[in-house]
């Protein structure tokens, strides 16, 4: 999908962690493709986000590669497939943004920082108050508001221990959706993303 920019005129996105929203969580990581399993849902989320007039940005922190457990290359062709196969089922991905820093590493681009945020909406004319982010982790979620995105926090991967640990500290701002596709549908229904082609949601 090619995005032009005219004038003023700014790109609307939606932002989505990787791990426990669009795949599974690994206790162990995810080190292959044989390793990685699309949450349920997930596909047929893209599906519908896809038809949307919005840039799909998957966004992730890989310390797996900080860690010399996984090497850039296996990550690449993790995401590589990951998208053939979301396509195949009729979704699309724009970009994959990855960090492969640790919490000790002091990058902007990992979560609570905004920085893989920042580094899209600069390169590609988005306007992050007109777009979303969504994970499953409470610091993605600080991210996201920090640029101005309005945020979900989905109950797929660590959603739920998250959700309680935002209760007991009294963190909101953000919305609950039970997985990605749910957080689509409420996209949707909010209806301030045009559909590609002004086709009508499901």
């Amino acid at each position: 999908m090619c995005l032009w920019i005219l004038g003023d005129n700014k790109v609307k996105a939606v932002f989505i962690d990787l791990d426990g929203v669009i795949c599974r969580n690994r206790d162990d990581h995810v080190k292959s493709r044989a390793e990685f399993e699309f949450q349920a849902g997930a596909r047929e989320g893209l599906r519908r986000l896809a038809r949307l007039d919005v840039l799909i940005v998957v966004v992730t922190n890989q310390i797996v590669i900080n860690r010399g457990m996984v090497t850039v290359q296996t990550g690449e062709h993790i995401y590589r497939q990951m998208v053939d196969e979301i396509e195949k089922a009729g979704g699309r991905v724009d970009r994959v943004l990855c960090c492969p820093q640790g919490a000790d590493g002091h990058c902007t681009c990992r979560e609570i920082q905004p920085g893989l945020l920042t580094r899209v909406s600069r390169e590609m004319g988005v306007d992050p108050a007109q777009s979303y982010f969504i994970s499953d982790i409470y610091a993605d979620i600080q991210a996201g508001e920090t640029v101005g995105c309005s945020c979900f926090l989905v109950l797929t991967g660590r959603g739920h221990d998250e959700l309680r640990q935002c209760v007991l500290h009294h963190q909101n701002g953000f919305r609950v959706s039970s997985d990605l596709e749910s957080a689509v549908d409420a996209i949707l229904r909010e209806g301030n993303i045009g559909s590609v082609g002004g086709e009508a949601s499901d």
